[in-house]
């Protein structure tokens, strides 16, 4: 989905900072192996997300859908000396491209990957988390960020991916369109929820950005 002109989108991008080499092979690769690439986060929103992390200097990183490790190789660039990324995926077809990039990229060790149900493995991973990023099933959205929240702190920025669901959501939806619901839901509760302060900002297809009070 495109929220400005194609123009105007190619214009920030080519006056943001340069996709590193790393990760403009890895969208190669993706784009001519992997079913569904609209899902890789893409030069321009990764390097939002490089930056968010940058600004935040986390020590502990949770990813909940890593794809093929395009976001946790932009959000491992904001690590703190001696930080980890966690990063939870179902997929068990996309490891080796996973770790072969973070291999490539210097992070083998420091990006910890996970095989299953984030909802599953969340509790068993003892890390107070500092920065978050969501990016899996849609309709499990709310269940994530209920279980996240136990795993921050005040301050800890948690980032939900796809929030504007192609603009659907600012639409009567059709009832038996699950997933646009669950978002329109999930926006409201994140508007309202007094345990932290959100923005949704239209960067792709919608980024919200909640800090934990």
């Amino acid at each position: 989905m495109h929220f400005i002109s194609r123009n105007l989108e190619e214009y920030i991008t080519q006056h943001s900072t340069a996709e590193p080499e790393l990760l403009s092979e890895l969208s190669r690769e993706t784009h001519l192996k992997v079913l569904r690439p609209r899902m890789l986060s893409g030069h321009y929103q990764g390097r939002i997300l490089s930056m968010i992390s940058k600004m935040v200097r986390p020590r502990h990183i949770l990813e909940i859908g890593t794809y093929t490790g395009y976001s946790a190789l932009c959000l491992a660039e904001g690590l703190s000396e001696g930080g980890t990324v966690h990063t939870i995926d179902l997929n068990e077809e996309l490891r080796e491209i996973q770790q072969r990039y973070f291999r490539k990229g210097g992070f083998e060790g420091r990006i910890k990957t996970y095989l299953g149900d984030a909802l599953n493995l969340l509790p068993q991973i003892e890390v107070i988390f500092d920065l978050v990023f969501i990016d899996a099933e849609k309709t499990e959205y709310e269940a994530y960020f209920e279980a996240v929240l136990k795993k921050t702190r005040p301050g800890s920025i948690i980032i939900s991916d796809n929030v504007l669901w192609s603009g659907k959501v600012a639409e009567a939806a059709d009832q038996k369109d699950t997933a646009t619901e669950v978002l329109k839901a999930y926006n409201n509760k994140l508007s309202t929820d007094p345990r932290v302060e959100t923005v949704l900002l239209p960067i792709r297809d919608g980024l919200a950005l909640c800090r934990v009070r």
